[in-house]
């Protein structure tokens, strides 16, 4: 394995706070690709929930149009754990 791969363990962080955060909200994924403004795909937000762990630009689509589609002011923070 090269040093800039990741185990499996490393890539795949369990369940993260942003589906609690879509349940609330009453949203799908498909109302954050809908709300978006950038690229962002029904896969990139399944993987955001499912806590596949995503680059920092992805997080920040994730967040941008969660934001857009709840109406309210999240931060990452709360959205991810890691």
């Amino acid at each position: 394995m090269e040093s800039t791969e990741l185990s499996q363990e490393e890539r795949d962080l369990g369940i993260q706070p942003i589906g609690q955060v879509l349940e609330e909200c009453g949203l799908k994924a498909h109302d954050l690709v809908t709300a978006s403004t950038e690229q962002l795909t029904h896969k990139m937000v399944s993987r955001a929930v499912k806590g596949r762990r995503l680059t920092e630009n992805t997080k920040g689509k994730v967040l941008r149009a969660l934001n857009a589609a709840a109406g309210r002011d999240f931060d990452a923070g709360r959205l991810f754990t890691y």
